[in-house]
């Protein structure tokens, strides 16, 4: 239910507190659905084995991921974000590059210089039935950019505020990358007429830019 109350997000007692562009709204806290996918299950072990590694390095290098956190700040929540610790750092930096098959590091990765993100249009094509997702790109990507979708939606629908990992971006063929199979095997086909919303984020050493948004609508066949 929409409610008045100053801005709040989160759960308290059994009930959960959320902001949409339609104001603020209180809703009975539900259990989420939990499918334990692969994806899933191997970011909850990365990050558990990010955390407990935190142990293991010497005085110095947690100064160095301290010193690489200053000025690095967490994701914004209700306008806000906080500053982000060596520990965070560390955990985000590792879980990162375990999405990627990368290494543990106990040091923390030069910070890099991210170049524009090169995903400029969502293109879905629809072929007698037969529904197709590609990424238009443009330019040379990051050492690794992160594909996100959410189900489909309404076609007038502007705003998605979660999405989830679905893969690691495949190798453009001539300008175009296709996450058909990515897309499908998370959400399904989409229906004709519904907007598809992807989001795309570069990563380079486990560092990551801001998330970039694209969407299109399913053409008839």
């Amino acid at each position: 239910m929409k409610i008045r109350d100053v801005p709040q997000s989160g759960k308290i007692n059994t009930m959960v507190s959320f902001k949409t562009r339609y104001g603020q709204f209180r809703r009975r806290y539900v259990v989420p659905r939990d499918p334990h996918t692969l994806l899933q299950i191997t970011r909850r072990e990365a990050m558990g084995r990010a955390r407990f590694l935190w142990r293991t390095p010497t005085d110095s290098q947690r100064a160095a991921w301290n010193a690489a956190a200053d000025g690095t700040r967490t994701q914004p929540r209700l306008n806000q974000s906080g500053a982000l610790s060596g520990y965070l750092l560390f955990v985000k930096i590792n879980c990162n590059r375990a999405l990627v098959g990368q290494p543990v590091v106990l040091d923390p990765p030069d910070t890099p210089q991210f170049a524009p993100n090169p995903i400029r249009q969502l293109v879905i094509t629809n072929t007698d039935g037969d529904i197709a997702l590609k990424l238009r790109v443009s330019g040379k990507p990051a050492q690794f950019v992160v594909v996100l979708g959410t189900k489909p939606r309404s076609a007038g629908v502007s705003y998605v505020d979660h999405f989830t990992i679905l893969s690691v971006l495949p190798e453009a063929v001539r300008g175009l990358s296709d996450i058909t199979e990515l897309y499908v095997g998370k959400y399904g086909v989409p229906p004709a007429g519904a907007r598809v919303f992807i989001q795309t984020f570069q990563l380079i050493d486990g560092w990551e830019d801001l998330t970039k948004q694209v969407s299109a609508i399913v053409p008839a066949a």
